[in-house]
């Protein structure tokens, strides 16, 4: 059995999304005990519930030594307001566990790589069911937290370099930042959504100017792009060369990640850490 906690470090979920997640486990995955963390559904603002409140809940998750993962419920914004105290305080039971999450839940993913602790998955979200096709998203979570490595990105098998995966906007906001971890030698992957391709280019300026040194990067997709009042002259990919070029910064094609069903998995570090995550 493996006991997975879900905890909201950001926005909150709906009881109605838990509630399927947790009927899709029992049916398909019995091996897999759900913990889902009443915090989840609380509101104060934009978060799920106050700083102090999503707080006690992650360091709760992490540092239950009764729990085998912590996976994150959402994203949307909050987790860089708590990240650093809640590594501070996070005991040895958060060592041995893997923690799940993408977007906003990036901060805490880039943090835990950068003070080794436990072993940070850019994947899926329960969240997700949501999406168009999230079943499939849910299904290849829990997969994943119960030992099943189909769910991968694809490059990750060839691939002989530590890997990363952040939302673009989430890691341009890391660099420079007491969260943000040494990337040298590293594959970055990045994918958007919801940003004017404008915005984009400007992440990559900010973004590509902390990332010398780094084995390459791959580009995700970015997705959901408002219309300008005018075209901005490039594509994501035009953008992402662009500027990999002006830092030389070997650019390694795309990456089957984004904000969407069919989000892949991107265990931190090499290949050999995979192999156990």
């Amino acid at each position: 059995m493996t006991r997975i906690a879900v905890c909201a470090p950001s926005a909150p979920i709906a009881r109605e999304d838990a509630e399927r997640v947790k009927a899709l486990a029992l049916a398909e995955f019995p091996e897999a005990e759900l913990v889902i963390h009443e915090q989840c559904f609380a509101t104060e603002g934009h978060f799920a519930g106050s700083d102090a409140v999503r707080l006690e809940a992650l360091v709760e998750c992490a540092n239950d030594p009764s729990i085998d993962a912590v996976w994150f419920a959402r994203g949307g914004y909050g987790a860089c307001r708590i990240a650093e105290e809640a590594l501070e305080r996070f005991d040895h039971a958060a060592q041995g566990k893997m923690f799940l999450g993408y977007s906003d839940a990036g901060y805490l993913l880039g943090a835990l790589y950068r003070e080794r602790i436990g072993k940070p998955v850019h994947g899926p979200m329960l969240g997700d069911m949501r999406r168009e096709g999230g079943d499939e998203a849910i299904r290849r979570a829990l997969a994943h937290l119960g030992g099943d490595r189909s769910g991968l990105e694809p490059s990750l098998g060839a691939e002989k370099h530590p890997v990363v995966a952040f939302n673009l906007m989430t890691l341009a906001m890391l660099c420079g930042t007491r969260l943000m971890p040494g990337l040298a030698g590293h594959v970055v992957m990045i994918e958007e959504v919801s940003e004017y391709l404008y915005a984009v280019d400007r992440l990559f300026f900010h973004a590509t100017a902390h990332l010398g040194g780094i084995a390459g990067l791959r580009l995700g997709r970015v997705s959901d792009v408002p219309q300008n009042d005018r075209p901005f002259g490039a594509e994501a990919l035009d953008i992402a060369r662009y500027w990999c070029e002006r830092h030389a910064i070997p650019f390694l094609g795309e990456a089957d990640i984004g904000h969407d069903a069919a989000n892949r998995i991107v265990p931190f570090g090499l290949a050999e850490a995979r192999q156990g995550q």
